[in-house]
Formats: C-alpha cells, sequence, structure tokens
C-alpha cells in the first residue's frame, strides 16, 4: 500500500504526521480539550500498547500505514494542522473495508473542511486503495457530525447499541456507509465540485481507532489523546 500519501483540495490538505508536529499538534489538542471531550474514545481499562510519547504515536502510526491496516492523516488548513483524520481498520482479502474517524478544532469548524477532508479519504479509499466499502460511525447526540456525513453522501445503514468507549462509557453509535458501487463516477471531489453539497458546523466521528494509541500521550507535560474520533 503507497505511503506516504498527501491528499489536497484547496486549502485543505491531508498528509501524514511528523514528529516534528509534537508543539503545534500539542497546542489544538489542548486548545480543544473540552470541545472534543464528549466525543473521544476513551479506554476501558489500561493499555500497555498505547505510545508513552508523541513521537513513539508517529512512528506507531508509520508501521500501521506501511503495513497496510491504517493511514492516520495530519489535517492541515492553508498550512497549519487544526485535525485529524484517520482511514483505520483497514481490511484486505474478501472484506476490503475501512473506517473513517476524525476531529477538527473548534476555530476553524463550521466552515465545510471536514467534509472536504472526509471527501478526500473516501476517493483515496475506493480509487488509490481500492477498498470496497468505508464506514464512519457517530453518536447519535452529536449533530455536527451527523451533517458531515449527510454532506458527502454517505448511507445510513444501522444502529450499533454501546459501540464504542467515549467520554469514559459505551454509547451507541448510527452507522454509516459507501459502497465502492456507490462511490459517485469521477469520485466525491469532483462531483461536490460540480454540484454542491448534499446538506451543513461539524466536530468529529467516533472511531475505534487511533483515540487509543494516542491516549495519555506525553510529549511537552499534556496529555494528548490520539485520533479521536
Amino acid at each position: 500500500m503507497r505511503w506516504p500519501v498527501t491528499l489536497t483540495w484547496g486549502d485543505v490538505s491531508l498528509r501524514p504526521l511528523r514528529r516534528g508536529d509534537a508543539r503545534s499538534w500539542s497546542r489544538v489538542r489542548r486548545d480543544n480539550a473540552g470541545w472534543l471531550r464528549p466525543w473521544e474514545a476513551t479506554l476501558p481499562t489500561a493499555d500497555p500498547a498505547v505510545p508513552a510519547t508523541f513521537g513513539a504515536m508517529v512512528r506507531s502510526f508509520a508501521r500501521e500505514a506501511r503495513a497496510g491496516r491504517a493511514q492516520a492523516f495530519a489535517l492541515d488548513v492553508s498550512g497549519a494542522l487544526m485535525g485529524q483524520v484517520t482511514l483505520g481498520g483497514i481490511a484486505w482479502g474478501s472484506l476490503r473495508s475501512a473506517y473513517v474517524g476524525y476531529w477538527i478544532s473548534q476555530e476553524v469548524a463550521g466552515r465545510g473542511i471536514m467534509p472536504r477532508a472526509v471527501a478526500l479519504v473516501t476517493d483515496h479509499a475506493f480509487a488509490d486503495l481500492g477498498l470496497h466499502r468505508v464506514e464512519i460511525n457517530v453518536r447519535p447526540e452529536n449533530a455536527a457530525s451527523l451533517r458531515v456525513v449527510a454532506k458527502v453522501g454517505y448511507r445510513q445503514e444501522g444502529y450499533r447499541p454501546r459501540y464504542l468507549h467515549i467520554d469514559g462509557q459505551w454509547r451507541d453509535h448510527v452507522s454509516f456507509a459507501m459502497l465502492a458501487d456507490e462511490w459517485p463516477a469521477g469520485g466525491l471531489v469532483s462531483q461536490i465540485s460540480r454540484h454542491g453539497w448534499r446538506d451543513t458546523p461539524e466536530r468529529n466521528a467516533d472511531t475505534p481507532d487511533g483515540a487509543e494509541r494516542g491516549r495519555n500521550v506525553r510529549d511537552t507535560g499534556d496529555s494528548l489523546p490520539g485520533v479521536a474520533g
């Protein structure tokens, strides 16, 4: 699986996290702790596999990408790190599926940035990786994130009781999906550029990957939860 990968649409860019991102990533996480907390994956019990530093988290993400299991992207807006998007749980063989999880800084939320990022990573999943199915799981209370999946055109597929540990408890999620044969010819970016969005302020989608790995990461003395969903 080709890596590293950079995906760009206007002032929105998805690229691999780097060790040099530690300071800016820590600042964004710290400044948005309260904004993100209600939607962040948490650990029900301690996990010794969680990386101990930001650098270890970045190395873990790189290993996962090279192994074809996940791709974690820094979300840059006009060159500034403002969030993260993960294509996680990548499965091959007869399944060929993955899920998308994301978080974004409140500073730039509500400007159509996260729908563009989700469209970019969805096009990448189908066009570049050749996956069959991509899903996004969102808490039913997360109205902003529900608008993201509606804008991009994911289809509601089902309801998952107590699906993921979020903010200290097992939480229900609504499951959305897109299949390769539902993906528009030419890709979402092209379709949206021509016809506009289906739907509109966003937050973050709950994802079982990344947040666990980044939880309790420390680099500058701050707690740095990872790819939250």
